[in-house]
């Protein structure tokens, strides 16, 4: 082999390494069907309906995304999520966000990225069920924390936050008014 092309395969190999397909996943597409679940598993969560619609398990970790129908004014506490990205975008409605110092108001087809470390929260404001896509890069483990927040029944908010850390989000502060 010449030295040329020795020194090339390596090269070759990691490019398709970092760009091919993640290892274990699927083989081909899959189509979720609106207002279902990939699982068929819908969650009931701080007063919303969450849809997942591409699991980290397709993609071995690189990213999980969900859909949310927010019935209610409330949202998550003001937190941290170390080791993953986050990006928002509003299918219907409209929602108050804080990102880090500031509070952004986004309304249908209006999106927002918050990068890992930066403290967020956000709430719904508008009248009638709203609609929010929720994107995590990567998946992290935003699945279990979902399932296993779905199945707390009346938590106290010190036994929320455990289950949160217990994920490697950090509460930092109350959850947004609507107001």
């Amino acid at each position: 082999m010449e030295r040329r092309a020795f020194l090339r395969f390596p090269l070759s190999a990691s490019i398709l390494a970092f760009f091919g397909r993640p290892p274990l996943a699927p083989v081909k597409g899959f189509k979720v069907e609106a207002g279902k679940d990939r699982f068929s598993n819908s969650l009931s969560y701080i007063g919303a309906r969450f849809d997942l619609k591409v699991s980290g398990k397709d993609t071995n970790g690189a990213i999980s995304v969900y859909e949310t129908t927010r019935y209610e004014k409330r949202g998550p506490v003001l937190h941290i999520h170390p080791d993953l990205d986050e990006w928002f975008y509003v299918l219907d409605g409209e929602f108050k966000f804080r990102l880090g110092d500031e509070i952004l108001y986004l309304k249908t087809g209006d999106s927002l990225f918050g990068p890992r470390g930066i403290p967020h929260a956000f709430v719904k404001i508008s009248e009638g069920p709203a609609r929010l896509l929720l994107h995590h890069q990567p998946a992290g483990r935003m699945e279990e924390q979902f399932f296993e927040g779905s199945q707390m029944k009346n938590p106290t908010i010190a036994e929320r936050e455990a289950s949160m850390r217990k994920y490697n989000i950090i509460p930092v502060g109350p959850p947004l008014s609507p107001d």
